[in-house]
């Protein structure tokens, strides 16, 4: 079982920048990759970025150049440094946690943090 807790949104102008973060705990030694999903009005959930354990990321082309994702092993904690925002990129940000166990893969995911990009 592993516990994720988001924080860092919030209310951002265009152009402007936040940084979330997400902490793990519980079974944190068994993750394999973490990233950020977000979920917008009536949209469905997509990938923002993922880290993986060997620090490979992945970015949605929506979002390259703009956002870095990283992880602090040390404090079991990702991530999300999101500059120049746009009013599209408004969403409840969720993190998630996965691992592979076998040939099952189980997802863990966070209450999600609201990020809203007004003017």
């Amino acid at each position: 079982q592993v516990m994720l807790v988001e924080s860092g949104g919030g209310l951002v102008q265009p152009g402007g920048s936040l940084r979330l973060s997400c902490t793990a705990s519980g079974s944190i030694l068994s993750i394999d990759a973490m990233g950020w999903y977000r979920q917008a009005p009536g949209k469905q959930r997509e990938l923002v970025a993922t880290i993986t354990r060997g620090a490979n990321t992945n970015y949605a082309d929506s979002v390259k150049g703009r956002f870095t994702i990283s992880k602090d092993n040390a404090k079991n904690t990702v991530y999300l440094q999101m500059n120049s925002l746009k009013p599209e990129d408004t969403a409840v940000y969720y993190c998630n946690a996965g691992m592979i166990i076998g040939t099952h893969v189980y997802n863990y995911w966070g209450q999600g943090t609201q990020v809203t990009v007004s003017s």
